[in-house]
């Protein structure tokens, strides 16, 4: 297929940029998650059971997606661009992605660019023999260690943070591979979920701060792992627990084996997973995200109720949230605005004769719906704002009398270096206007935002902790890089701030 990469394991996958060029995607007002991962041991169809999880975790990932398969003496993978349904069509592929252990990754670039060399599951030859890794999350230690290994010899293969990772495993003296992925682990700094096969074992890690969610469940005598629930109930899987904040679990024909990483002094969840990125019927740190989004939309309520008719989401990531913000205010919810799910990842635009058609290829609001009422527009979150101001005026053009904006967390103030692709701070506009100035751009009657304690006060053992960075600028884990998507694919040099 075009696009795509199958190999069978010869040796470390070779650097080619040959046809590895996304094209642009269409302008974007929301941040991306920058990965899904999936983990089966012990499966007779590892790779299609793999295949069906990446499915579900497709909303974490559109620009690539990989597995990688062993049946105990070869190694297989295939890689390709574009959505799962795209990188998987051919059924032959799976007659090829043998053995009953298989790791898969769909792909949102944040490290990095948006290419195949970048595409996940790497596949590098290690000392333990053939070496994969999938990873969700961010290494904020990422460049330094970089130029540190290459100084040394290190020769990278791609341009992602994740193979930092392999380098540092391979320069351990340590004579199994989990001690030699311990010690690299170890040396790390930043989110990390992570799935790593190897020819015989499956080995699953999370960071010490458990900042990107990572589930373990039973397939019969099989082990799943995956980014979110949501993939374990589509393969028909039973949900065991999550893995813990800095463990390390290997499964392998000795039996399952459990490391401890290091200990953080607390958690430091991501709470925006329960904001915007995790699915609602997905079950992440100890909680459903479909009742924490009706939580906050319920807090939303309590801090900013106003007289309205109608209350209406900006579907599909702020649906329960309106739910239950009308729920505490009694205004009734209904469906104003449509959207458009089958535009895919790219489009052509047209010339500027159609104005603002990024957002009318994805929404159309719903006339009857509006027309002569005053509507709440209730939004999970605003990051530039550019989206949220046309959706504004098609609701005001539709016919509504009255138009104002909640949103279901506090203003975005500061960029993420643990696996969001936030613009940089300048694009983000509650960091360049305060909320007056930001409803007189959006052209609202009034705009409330959830505070930061509403916030907290929605999801679950908020006295564990949360990574709220993004909102209060208070990091959990120091950041003394500065961290640029492409900034790996040139020089390295390390930027201190």
């Amino acid at each position: 297929m075009n696009g795509d990469r199958e190999e069978l394991w010869r040796g470390p996958v070779p650097f080619d940029e040959g046809r590895d060029a996304l094209p642009a995607r269409a302008a974007e007002d929301k941040p991306h998650e920058n990965c899904g991962i999936v983990g089966v041991y012990g499966h007779p169809e590892a790779a299609k059971i793999a295949y069906l999880a990446l499915h579900a975790l497709q909303h974490r990932g559109q620009e690539g997606s990989g597995i990688v398969s062993s049946d105990g003496r070869s190694v297989h993978r295939h890689v390709g661009l574009g959505l799962v349904n795209d990188v998987y069509s051919d059924p032959a592929i799976f007659e090829r992605l043998t053995g009953h252990i298989a790791v898969g990754h769909n792909r949102y670039s944040t490290t990095g660019s948006s290419s195949l060399l970048n595409t996940q599951p790497i596949l590098v030859n290690s000392k333990s023999g053939p070496l994969a890794i999938a990873h969700n999350g961010n290494l904020v230690n990422y460049r330094s260690l970089r130029l540190i290994l290459e100084r040394s010899g290190s020769i990278f293969q791609t341009t992602n943070d994740s193979e930092v990772i392999l380098h540092i495993a391979a320069r351990s003296r340590k004579a199994t591979l989990e001690e030699q992925l311990l010690d690299a682990l170890r040396a790390v700094r930043g989110a990390y979920s992570l799935v790593f096969l190897a020819l015989d074992r499956l080995i699953i890690a999370r960071d010490p701060h458990g900042i990107r969610p990572l589930a373990l469940g039973r397939l019969g005598d099989a082990v799943i792992a995956a980014s979110e629930t949501c993939a374990l109930d589509l393969i028909g899987a039973e949900y065991i627990r999550d893995v813990n904040p800095g463990e390390l679990i290997s499964y392998s024909p000795e039996g399952e084996k459990v490391f401890e990483i290091d200990k953080a002094p607390k958690t430091a969840h991501c709470i925006f997973e329960f904001v915007y990125f995790s699915r609602p019927d997905s079950r992440i740190f100890g909680e459903y995200v479909d009742k924490a989004r009706r939580k906050l939309g319920k807090n939303l309520a309590l801090e900013h109720p106003v007289d309205a008719d109608i209350v209406i989401s900006v579907p599909d990531s702020s649906n329960t949230a309106a739910i239950g913000y009308s729920r505490r205010t009694g205004i009734k919810f209904d469906i104003g605005l449509i959207r458009n799910h089958y535009i895919g990842r790219t489009f052509i635009q047209p010339s500027q004769s159609v104005r603002d058609f990024n957002v009318r290829v994805k929404f159309n609001p719903v006339g009857g719906v509006l027309k002569d009422r005053r509507v709440v527009i209730v939004d999970d979150s605003i990051v530039r704002g550019t989206t949220l101001k046309r959706l504004v005026e098609m609701v005001r053009k539709a016919g509504a009398k009255e138009v104002h904006v909640r949103v279901a967390s506090p203003p975005i103030r500061f960029p993420c270096y643990y696996g969001m692709d936030f613009p940089s701070r300048e694009e983000l506009i509650a960091n360049e206007k305060d909320i007056e100035e930001i409803r007189e751009y959006l052209g609202v009657d009034s705009l409330g935002y959830l505070s930061l304690e509403g916030m907290l006060a929605a999801v679950p053992n908020s006295d564990r902790g949360y990574c709220t960075a993004c909102f209060s600028g208070e990091y959990p884990i120091p950041v003394k890089e500065k961290i640029e998507k492409l900034a790996v694919d040139h020089d390295v040099r390390i930027e201190e701030i």
